[in-house]
């Protein structure tokens, strides 16, 4: 419990030493929606990972969340695919709106670091025999790449956004990450 507390503690403190800062959205030059969407493996006491997504609606963040996964991976391209299907949804579930309201809009791109994940996805099964195991459930990502819903781009891991939203980071990574989510620029 003393530890929750401290951590209570210190995320009030950078709370009220912030009061100044925001979060800016603005229009970006084309309307574009993208996601970021990461995960940490493995990093909870019983095992499970950490997910974490960002959207963007032209510049600036319209959905931020980070939350632990549902179950136990056996693998950090594991629990980016697990973060992708679960979050990818949002990101479908934004674009569609967007196009029910009569936008035009292409493709949501959604950014991820792991390379085997990207494969995993594109491909809609297993890239190897350690990731046989992997549920089907997380491969309905391929047929909304198929149909142009989505649209998977490699993203390095130090320019992920979402990476500040599935671990403790601090110092110039923090306010990098901070400075880009919140659109902060002043």
């Amino acid at each position: 419990m003393l530890f929750r507390s401290r951590k209570l503690l210190r995320v009030l403190k950078y709370l009220n030493g912030s009061r100044e800062r925001g979060i800016v959205i603005r229009p970006g030059k084309d309307l574009e929606l993208k996601g970021y969407i990461d995960a940490s493996y493995g990093i909870h006491t019983n095992g499970k990972s950490h997910t974490g997504c960002m959207i963007a609606l032209g510049e600036g963040p319209v959905y931020v969340k980070s939350t632990k996964q549902k179950i136990v991976t056996k693998s950090s391209a594991e629990a980016e695919l697990v973060a992708l299907s679960d979050e990818s949804s949002q990101i479908i579930g934004c674009r569609e709106f967007l196009l029910a309201q009569g936008y035009d809009l292409p493709p949501a791109i959604i950014y991820q670091d792991n390379k085997s994940t990207i494969a995993m996805a594109e491909k809609g099964m297993h890239s190897n025999s350690r990731t046989r195991h992997i549920n089907i459930r997380y491969f309905f990502i391929k047929d909304r790449i198929d149909s142009g819903d989505i649209q998977l781009k490699y993203l390095e891991t130090n320019n992920m956004l979402a990476d500040i939203l599935t671990k403790p980071l601090q110092g110039e990574t923090f306010k990098r990450l901070r400075d880009l989510i919140t659109n902060w620029s002043f």
